[in-house]
């Protein structure tokens, strides 16, 4: 098939998109290279450099599209929300409108696990209450319910994947390694790691006295090679006007204080910590239950633990010349 990966440039973007260069697809990336890297796109993809609400010309003769273009900082929405409601729905509304006008009848949305809010119970399942609490979640849970719109309005196959955190880094069968490359860094795992790589001081811990089993918060983490591949597995589950939505996670989630045990295990280093306050809005537990995509599809983590994950962040990031 011919398929276009928006935000291919961006971490996972790039993963999707070298998987299905490897699966035989003609793959084309749209970026506009806000926060994606070019030197990210596959060999194999073709990469044009532009925005989601001028993309008709590449939406020519496209069988599906994997949509990762967004803004997703969550304090940077409360911060600016007019940039996030304007991206992330505004220039999907357009984008949608102009896949309806080239017949393009198949997407994969990237939607976030934050349309939930503040849950009522963990692990959260797809039918429970989105209340997002953020303009970024918010900005997701509207762009899942105008997918919904057009599929039952003009027969659009959408599905639209929830998760929290991902980790990890992908290595293609040409040797090429993909990893997380922020510009700001907001993830735990990466700044961790920046500790023992010597790029910072010490590691905070904000809120130590949550109701879980060691005091700090407990969070999901998805392998980036197992959440790429979910993408491929929904877009054959794409069906004409109906909008499928799944969560992607771990089931049981794990803690701050188990994520600098693991990186400390990995690396080698003691990654000197500093304790905070709680964050103002900081959940205890935030985990996703993948029970319907595994029974649905047949989606099951390859990685599906903290130290692979941890692991292949740290050897890449070694590897890297940055």
């Amino acid at each position: 098939m011919k398929l276009l990966v928006t935000g291919g440039a961006g971490y996972i973007g790039s993963v999707v998109a070298a998987q299905l260069v490897e699966a035989g697809h003609e793959v084309v990336v749209l970026d506009d290279l806000s926060t994606g890297h070019a030197d990210a796109v596959p060999p194999g993809a073709r990469f044009v450099h532009g925005s989601i609400t001028d993309a008709s010309s590449v939406l020519t003769g496209v069988d599906g599209v994997l949509h990762f273009a967004a803004k997703s900082l969550v304090g940077e929405s409360v911060e600016r929300p007019g940039l996030y409601w304007g991206h992330n729905l505004g220039g999907t509304l357009a984008f949608l409108d102009a896949m309806r006008t080239a017949g393009v009848g198949r997407i994969v949305f990237s939607s976030t696990a934050a349309t939930y809010g503040e849950p009522e119970r963990s692990p959260i399942l797809e039918t429970d209450p989105t209340r997002p609490t953020n303009p970024y979640g918010a900005s997701k849970l509207a762009v899942d319910t105008a997918l919904t719109t057009f599929a039952g309005l003009y027969g659009l196959a959408a599905v639209s994947l929830r998760y929290f955190n991902v980790g990890g880094a992908y290595t293609a069968r040409d040797g090429r390694t993909y990893r997380e490359r922020h510009t700001v860094e907001t993830h735990l795992i990466p700044n961790v790691l920046a500790v023992a790589l010597g790029g910072r001081e010490t590691v905070s811990l904000f809120g130590t006295d949550y109701p879980t089993p060691d005091g700090t918060c407990v969070r999901d983490y998805v392998h980036v090679a197992d959440l790429a591949r979910a993408h491929l597995l929904a877009l054959d589950a794409c069906s004409p006007g109906e909008h499928g939505i799944y969560n992607l996670g771990s089931g049981t989630g794990f803690s701050v204080r188990e994520v600098l045990s693991v990186c400390r295990e990995v690396t080698g280093h003691p990654i000197p910590s500093v304790e905070h306050d709680r964050r103002p809005g900081d959940p205890a537990t935030l985990v996703a239950s993948s029970e319907k995509i595994q029974q649905t599809l047949g989606w099951k983590p390859d990685h599906p633990t903290l130290k692979a994950i941890v692991t292949d962040a740290w050897t890449a990031l070694q590897g890297s010349p940055e």
